[in-house]
């Protein structure tokens, strides 16, 4: 039996529209070409998928998110690293995941919320002012960052290729990759 590398996840957090995508894919890009196959386990297509219907309140929110680590753990354990691309507004939700894939990074893309706003790519943040939305993080809903990030990154003026380098220089420093 073949044995597998060890694997660890990556959750990039950050209220939304903050960059994460963005950093996320070229992160995903620089893996690969250092022979690095990852899973990026993406909120918003998980989403569709696991509560088709989505309240976007705190019981729902909940439950995604324990079936979000639930895939990320699983795919660790089968040498499958994985690199989470979720807002997830509650700190006890990463960390639920800290707890359950022992090589783990958190990122804090930290961004203005008025920069976020002005980006709006899905719509949110226009929506959630005309009332459609009710519980947009950061702006009607808490956002809690975390406490400890192990990269933090300003989705405002670092440039997204140099956070995903920061991250990998991270992912090298702490030997999950090698150098």
């Amino acid at each position: 039996m073949e044995n597998k590398p060890q694997a660890f996840a990556v959750w990039v957090t950050g209220i939304p529209a903050s960059g994460k995508s963005t950093i996320v894919k070229l992160l995903s890009a620089m893996l690969a070409d250092r022979g690095v196959d990852t899973a990026v386990l993406e909120s918003d297509v998980l989403r569709a998928i696991f509560t088709p219907h989505p309240r976007y309140d705190k019981e729902e929110r909940s439950v995604f998110y324990r079936q979000l680590a639930y895939v990320g753990t699983l795919l660790t354990k089968h040498g499958v690293p994985v690199i989470f691309d979720a807002t997830a507004n509650l700190r006890k939700y990463r960390d639920d995941a800290r707890r359950q894939i022992p090589r783990f990074l958190e990122v804090y893309v930290e961004c203005p919320l008025q920069v976020c706003m002005s980006r709006d790519p899905k719509g949110i943040y226009r929506e959630g002012r005309e009332g459609r939305i009710q519980l947009v993080p950061g702006l009607q809903d808490i956002y809690e960052p975390p406490s400890n990030p192990d990269v933090h990154v300003h989705g405002d003026s670092d440039a997204p290729d140099i956070a995903a380098q920061q991250i990998l220089s991270k992912l090298i420093e702490r030997w999950f990759i090698e150098a």
